[in-house]
């Protein structure tokens, strides 16, 4: 497979006199060994003189492997020098191998070192790829010319280096043991997010301070950003693998749905920032942001013939620095304190001086010791009405001096005795366009030499190249293709040294569609975020942080934290020895049911369970329980639960002897036919009046163990009051007495017998007849029989659920919602305790009643996305849901959310009503308004125009107006007045409302109304693609009139001033492509054919070339926002 290398970093410079084979070292004490290097010079004699096609040099070893230097003395069916690095044995090696190394190859320069042309990028060689390399290495003619100094007395002098790499698996790499360092997990869309902290991470006193924010045990990470960013730095200081970031997305009161929302680090750095000062007001760590990145400048405002001046103070935590139009940091500088002249129609009003020339400008008092510059990469472009991203090339030093000519971006008070120079920490980088994209860091924590790259859990070492130069962004320039033919696009590849290629890749020589002039490629890779620091505060800035400046509390939580996530990885790794037992007693079910649960005996999850190895002998298990209960073995019975058809659980059989014998790891295959690692049992212990254990009793085919629940209507209370063995024939009459005595009644009470049958999907409880047998009942081990006392005759109590049934039925139902406005959908209104069967109009009712409205069908409302976390685009119609689980099921998930608004009519009636925005135009003043109509659904557009008539102010009583759909600044169509409102769509399209010019009523026979749009040229796409702006509008042309005569009539139109519309250029545009015209050319000439495409693709195109805002007649109704802003809500 062919690939684009991704360029490896800091090719090796040109050296003189280099021996034979040298092996390169490092001073730098880096924490993982480098990987064996060696460089290789190679000087090839009479080299015009070699015939062979292929020319290999001498072995060489590099990391233990043998290498050779492959060329092309004529080029490899190319006009350039051909170069590769061959692995020298691949033939002879063993099957499947393979090795990684990064290379650069090079020919000297042997007159001017610095003319020295070096290629580097990096291979995972193996059999079917043993050779790669440039195949365009450089042109022949360059070789051969004797005055470039390449080929000297007929020698050419080549140079390879090589490093040798460890294979490295993506899914096996440890950043922690490569690096030292560990990266941050992405939640979904948070990358923006890990390389801003792994950036504030990296400034150890930042770090430090974080640490001293006081934080208590009983905070929780969730719920407190100082504790939850405590807690992430331990982890990436201590922790061995990648660090999650949820609790603290969670502490900044994100959900899910803010996780997979990218926003921008700039602000999300600003907002934070913020966030950290406010918390750390009246701590020991107070004023600690302001130290690091707090700055402060002058704005100025200085009269130039009058002793007048004005000046204000101001901080800043970052900088930001246009990218646009500058070459690197000094130039974006120059610009910040450049001087603005304010003179002519811009003068400066001075107080007691009136209007006065003047200068404006911007001078620095102090910069703070960590510098943060936020490079302008995004910017809203007024011509394209969009934001775009500037891929410029913009450099930026390693040390910057801001002392520089005499310190001209510093005001007269700054203090002249700080020395402003800094050196660069981190380089944030973006890579992507202006929708998207990918977010990382290359940082060097201890300022060395050694640059780390962060991106999100991978942690790499890169080289001073890779983090700077290759950040700068701009263009690359690569071999130009000009057909889309699949063949000319791999003859591109083979030729490009953009993507190197093995020598082995064939293809012809000779390629109609194909030339060598280069063309720019632009880089999407660049930096848009630097932070600096000042070398007078370096030894400060980059202090010791170790484990006595974290607080007791967080060490020991984090430490348990550690060993807990250790202990569960342990259970993890021998789970298949193990068996979890869960045991149910009487205490779990009396505990439970009434207060947990309603149904069935017990929720499994809230009992104990033990951890018990499979090959573990039952019996000795039961010993494990009589030291935990405290209820000896002989006086222990277990039963398997088990699942019925009707999905219910319930006790289904004691284990015998025989099975009790077992181990605990066969008995768990006995009882599940799932193989899950659970085991689910019964404890039965019969407790003696002394509430003594007793022995259990013999259980035969003819007893039955039964379950007891007690309700109570009065106090709509369910509880468990316990168990007994029934007989098969015995009937419920001979055990009232000790069911009246489990309950606490006395011994003749009345009382009503049910069985609990299921409750899903729906509730099944029905009466038990005393008179027949308990077998006749069809009751068997481990049913349930719910009993309440019998309603007196003469009794006048009325309850809301007088029976077992409709109660188990009204709490199987009961949903409690929380109520949110659609206006506050993060917060909680209120909360109602509804039923899931309540009608439309229940719900809305019980709204109603909450807000104190008199009128519930002034209430709307909207379902809950569980997945974004937000409401549903969509309100629900007016009773268009039968109940209220139709309106909180989402997909297969249930929400217990809602969201409501009050109308200000009734729900019905809106309905019935359109609602569209028209965007008006005035005739003569510069000015949109915006206005809402809202009229019945069967209504035209007439209607409409008659109703926006009423709201509007027209230049004349008799105006008429049309109404024109707009989308992308084209003008798509006018409504016929008597077209139905129902199917507009204003929700992408923009509705434009205009009075129809005069002109326009009285349209000649030959007269022709053509659209007229502005538009301007994309100089960042090649083939100059055209891009509309601005506010479409119709023109009359005349018949034999000239391109003179319209311009004079759109300048009068459109009130452009003469030296502003002499810049406009004037074509005829037809599916895009623009043909320019001359003031002489008749404009109707152009306009004579019709288009199947539309009018619309067919119009006259005033080209704007300069990049300023414009003024009304671009005035633009569609702007998009992209992003939503940063929130920390906590």
């Amino acid at each position: 497979m062919l690939v684009p290398h991704p360029e490896f970093a800091d090719g090796p410079q040109p050296m003189e006199a280099v021996a034979q084979t040298e092996t390169a070292t490092t001073a730098e004490n880096q924490q993982v060994e480098d990987p064996p290097s060696s460089r290789f010079t190679w000087t090839i004699d009479n080299f015009s003189r070699l015939n062979t096609k292929k020319h290999y040099s001498d072995i060489f070893i590099v990391g233990g492997y043998k290498w050779r230097v492959l060329i092309f003395p004529k080029g490899n069916n190319v006009d350039h020098l051909s170069m590769y690095l061959d692995v020298a044995d691949s033939a002879t090696l063993p099957y499947g191998w393979s090795r990684y190394a990064q290379f650069s190859l090079a020919v000297i320069n042997q007159i001017h070192n610095k003319y020295t042309i070096r290629k580097d990028t990096q291979h995972q060689f193996n059999a079917r790829e043993s050779d790669w390399g440039f195949t365009s290495f450089m042109p022949l003619s360059e070789v051969y010319d004797p005055t470039r100094g390449y080929l000297v007395n007929d020698t050419l002098v080549v140079e390879a280096e090589v490093a040798v790499r460890r294979v490295v698996d993506y899914w096996t790499y440890d950043s922690k043991k490569e690096t030292g360092y560990v990266g941050l997990k992405n939640q979904g869309a948070t990358c923006y997010m890990n390389s801003l902290l792994q950036t504030l991470y990296h400034i150890p006193y930042f770090r430090k301070a974080v640490y001293h924010m006081p934080t208590t045990e009983n905070d929780m990470p969730s719920g407190s950003i100082p504790l939850a960013l405590q807690s992430l730095f331990y982890k990436l200081q201590y922790s061995d693998s990648s660090v999650a970031t949820k609790e603290l997305t969670k502490s900044f009161g994100w959900d899910t749905y803010d996780s997979f929302m990218q926003h921008d680090v700039q602000e999300l750095n600003r907002v934070l920032c913020e966030k950290l000062e406010d918390k750390m007001k009246g701590t020991v760590v107070e004023g600690t942001i302001q130290q690091l990145f707090e700055g402060h400048h002058m704005n100025y405002i200085e009269c130039i013939n009058v002793d007048y001046k004005s000046s204000r103070k101001e901080s800043f935590y970052d900088l930001q620095l246009d990218v646009k139009g500058c070459r690197d940091v000094y130039a974006s500088f120059d610009k910040y304190v450049e001087v603005e002249r304010l003179e002519g129609d811009n003068k400066y009003h001075a107080e007691q001086y009136g209007l006065q020339d003047a200068k404006k400008g911007v001078l620095f008092i102090d910069f703070p010791p960590v510098l943060q510059l936020q490079l302008k990469r995004f910017e809203y472009d007024f011509m394209r009405d969009t934001m775009v991203k500037i891929n410029d090339r913009y450099e930026f030093p390693l040390q910057l001096d801001l002392d520089r000519d005499n310190g001209k971006y510093l005001s007269p008070e700054a203090d002249r005795s700080v020395r402003n120079l800094y050196t660069l920490h981190s380089v944030l980088v973006h890579s992507g366009g202006v929708h998207g994209g990918h977010y990382y860091a290359f940082i060097r924590p201890t300022l060395s030499d050694q640059w780390f790259k962060f991106d999100d859990e991978r942690v790499t070492k890169e080289d001073i190249k890779r983090a700077l130069e290759e950040q700068y962004g701009g263009e690359e320039e690569v071999i130009r293709f000009t057909t889309t033919d699949l063949s000319n696009f791999l003859c591109f590849l083979y030729h490009s040294d953009f993507f190197p290629l093995p020598a082995s890749l064939q293809l012809p020589q000779t390629n109609p569609g194909f030339n060598n002039t280069p063309f720019k490629f632009t880089k999407y890779s660049n930096a848009y975020m630097l932070v600096y620091i000042r070398e007078s505060d370096k030894e400060k800035i980059i202090c010791n942080v170790d484990e006595k400046d974290i607080a007791e509390h967080l060490r020991i939580r984090l430490k348990k934290e550690q060993e807990e996530k250790e202990h569960k990885k342990k259970e993890k790794a021998e789970a298949h020895l193990y068996t979890i037992i869960k045991v149910a007693r009487d205490e779990d079910l009396a505990e439970q049911i009434g207060r947990d649960i309603y149904f069935d005996l017990v929720d499994h999850d809230k009992v104990r369970s033990f951890r018990i190895q499979k090959q573990l002998p039952f019996n000795v298990f039961k010993e494990e329980v009589a030291k935990e209960f405290g209820i000896p073995v002989q006086f222990q019975r277990f039963w398997l639960w088990a699942k019925r058809q009707n999905h219910t659980y319930r006790p289904n059989r004691p284990l015998s002897p025989q099975e009790e014998a077992q181990s605990v790891g066969q008995l768990r295959e006995v009882s599940n036919k799932a193989h899950n690692a659970e085991l689910k049992l019964f404890l039965e212990v019969e407790l003696g009046l002394d509430l003594r254990p007793l022995p259990p009793p013999d259980k035969t085919k003819e007893d039955i163990l039964l379950f007891f629940k007690l309700y109570d209507p009065e106090k709509e209370e369910l509880r468990y009051v316990g168990r007994l063995f029934v007989k098969a024939l015995g009937k419920p009459s001979d055990i009232l007495t000790k069911l009246n005595e489990l309950a606490g009644f006395s011994p003749n009470e009345e009382i009503e017998l049910y069985e609990e049958i299921k409750f899903e999907p729906t509730v099944m409880c029905e009466h038990i007849d005393k008179r027949l047998t308990f077998r006749s009942s069809q009751l068997e081990d481990g049913d349930i029989i719910c009993y309440l006392k019998s309603p007196a005759i003469d009794s006048d109590d009325q309850f809301r659920y007088p029976d077992v049934p409709s109660f188990l039925e009204y709490v199987h139902n009961r949903q409690v919602v929380h109520f949110r406005s659609l206006e506050k959908p993060k917060e909680d209104d209120f909360c109602l305790e509804l039923s899931k069967l309540h009608t439309y109009d229940d719900v809305v009712e019980r709204v109603a009643h909450q807000l104190g409205l008199d009128d519930p069908s002034k209430i709307r409302l909207t379902s809950h996305n569980c997945y974004s976390q937000q409401p549903k685009p969509q309100p629900i119609k007016y009773r268009g849901v039968e109940h209220l689980s139709d309106m909180l099921v989402h997909y297969n998930q249930t929400s217990d959310i809602l969201y409501y608004e009050v109308l200000d009519i009734p729900l019905p009636e809106l309905q019935g009503l359109k609602t569209l925005k028209v965007a008006f135009h005035h005739a003569t003043k510069d000015e949109v308004v915006i206005h809402s109509i809202r009229l019945p659904k069967n209504s035209t557009v007439a209607d409409v125009i008659n109703d926006l008539k009423t709201k509007v102010e027209l230049s004349h009583p008799n105006a008429e107006l049309r109404l024109l759909e707009v989308f992308y600044h084209k003008i798509y169509k006018i409504f016929p007045p008597n077209e139905k409102i129902e199917n507009i769509n204003d929700q992408y399209w923009t509705l434009r409302a205009e009075e129809i010019p005069e002109e326009e009523k009285n349209l000649g026979p030959h007269d022709r109304l053509i659209h007229v749009y502005h538009f301007m040229k994309d100089p960042n796409q090649n083939q100059m693609q055209v891009q509309n702006f601005g506010e479409p509008f119709f023109l009359v042309i005349h018949e034999g009139e000239t391109l003179a005569e319209v311009k004079a009539r759109i300048q009068k139109k459109l009130q452009v001033p003469d030296d502003e519309f002499s810049k406009w250029k004037f074509a005829f545009l037809s599916l895009g492509r623009p043909e320019y015209l001359q003031d002489s050319d008749i404009v109707s000439s152009r306009f004579q054919r019709r288009d199947v495409y539309g009018a619309w693709e067919q119009y006259l195109g005033l080209e704007h070339s300069d990049t300023a805002p414009k003024r009304a007649y671009t005035a633009n109704q569609n702007r998009h926002t992209f992003e939503k802003p940063v929130k920390i809500y906590n």
